[in-house]
């Protein structure tokens, strides 16, 4: 695909007509600048968002977020609401770790307070998370236990004593999905699962220790409980190997179901099933129940967090309060002018305006919690939803800066041990159990996150309220 292609309706805004294949259903539009659109037709991104134009049922538009990278299925940053009655679900419109989502704590100190202690407190974190490919965690749940956690979510850890009943509060949906059935999830995924509660994984997946560097909305940061030069840490991690094994598993029976629904897709990875047939809900309760697994695993990581503050601060700490916390790799039912809609959310964030019922009521007068955040070594944002995102992308804005470069290529132009030394330099502590993952997750190999919430709240998806500045970073 070329930018001729594409019809510019402003700035930010590009759209791919109907006519462009014929077997597009809607128009598929991308929210970009034209640097950011000319990038993402470096790799499929475009070709693929505008296979999700194809699928049956799509209501008016397959879109994509400023952060549109290549992904499985949909690109990364891709949006689809689906008509919940004749439209179809598409494990590849949510992604492999379903719920991969990021939690927002804020503390009530300042960021020179904690600098003599930062590198114990980043080690201490470390220590505490287990990070990388197939760590353990603390606890190992089987049968009626990790039942509960499937079925309850972040509740189902609260039962078990992990944290505040306060939590639930400010987590979307209270962190349990009430779809959730843990008979669709497979004993496979539940054998994955078990140990990998309070877990972090690899890749992308990080907690960070940062501090408000600058606020943009004094209304919405005061209800956020933000001020600047205020001490925050965000989590950011999903469902772990038992949310891969859902995908897998229901993606392997969506493609032997489809010959029987006559649905022919461009891209086998966009397997899917009529989301009111047999095949689409038990898929939509499996998903649920491994998105309940991932705010479960946040809460657990939150606990170990909390713990690692305390033994390195003590009292004078204090605690650490949960903002808010948000899924990137989820599809929910939702009301659009008046229609029942399933919206997938692929890389993509809901971004709720100020009213809305799934707000919590602290937040209701001025939005969403949006949190974005940007790589190692850059800013992260906090934002707050707004109604051109009510109007325009069904709730959603974007969830990151998005790569610009692969992690095999990251591996090949960065040198770990320089960046490592170079973000110390700039008073950013890096802990990771590899140089590789570190080459992998450079600041380079990312998108200019300024760009990418500037594009954001220029459409009216979202308004900035504060900008986090790393001091360090635990990695996988």
């Amino acid at each position: 695909m070329v930018i001729k292609d594409f019809k510019k309706i402003n700035d930010h805004l590009w759209e791919i007509s109907r006519s462009f294949r014929e077997d597009m259903r809607v128009p598929a539009r991308i929210y970009a600048t034209e640097k950011m659109l000319l990038d993402s037709l470096e790799d499929r991104s475009a070709e693929q968002l505008v296979n999700v134009a194809t699928l049956p049922g799509i209501y008016k538009y397959a879109l994509a977020m400023p952060d549109i990278h290549e992904g499985y299925g949909f690109p990364i940053g891709g949006v689809a609401a689906m008509d919940a009655k004749n439209g179809v679900i598409s494990p590849g419109g949510i992604g492999y770790d379903i719920n991969c989502g990021v939690r927002l704590l804020r503390s009530d100190l300042a960021a020179d307070v904690i600098l003599p202690r930062l590198n114990d407190l980043g080690g201490r974190i470390f220590a505490e998370v287990p990070s990388g490919a197939g760590r353990s965690g603390i606890l190992k749940l089987s049968g009626k236990d990790l039942d509960l956690v499937l079925k309850c979510g972040a509740r189902g850890l609260v039962a078990m004593g992990y944290e505040e009943k306060e939590d639930l509060e400010f987590i979307e949906s209270g962190g349990e999905l009430p779809d959730a059935d843990p008979a669709m999830v497979s004993s496979r995924a539940k054998t994955r699962g078990q140990d990998q509660l309070g877990t972090m994984g690899a890749g992308n997946h990080f907690v960070e220790v940062g501090f408000v560097e600058k606020i943009f909305s004094k209304d919405a940061a005061e209800a956020f409980g933000l001020f600047l030069g205020q001490v925050t840490v965000l989590i950011h991690t999903g469902s772990r190997g038992l949310g891969h094994q859902v995908a897998t598993d229901h993606i392997r029976t969506m493609m032997a179901a489809m010959p029987k629904y006559g649905i022919r897709i461009p891209d086998r990875e966009l397997a899917c099933a009529p989301f009111r047939s047999e095949e689409g809900q038990n898929y939509f309760k499996a998903m649920s129940a491994a998105a309940n697994f991932a705010w479960a695993n946040r809460q657990l990581i939150a606990w170990e967090v909390r713990k690692a503050w305390k033994d390195i601060l003590g009292d004078s700490g204090g605690e650490l309060k949960t903002v808010y916390d948000v899924a990137h790799n989820l599809a929910k039912i939702e009301k659009y002018e008046s229609l029942e809609l399933l919206v997938h959310r692929k890389g993509a964030t809901g971004s709720f305006a100020k009213g809305n019922s799934e707000i919590p009521s602290r937040y209701r007068n001025v939005g969403q919690p949006v949190l974005i955040p940007g790589s190692m070594g850059t800013a992260s944002y906090i934002l707050a939803g707004a109604e051109g995102a009510m109007e325009n992308t069904f709730g959603t804005a974007a969830h990151g800066a998005g790569r610009s470069m692969s992690r095999t290529e990251a591996r090949k132009h960065v040198e770990a041990r320089a960046l490592r030394e170079r973000l110390e330099a700039e008073g950013i502590y890096v802990f990771a159990g590899s140089l590789r993952g570190i080459a992998e997750e450079a600041p380079a190999a990312y998108k200019d996150i300024d760009s990418v919430v500037d594009t954001v709240e220029a459409v009216g998806m979202a308004k900035k309220v504060a900008r986090l500045r790393p001091l360090a970073v635990i990695k996988g």
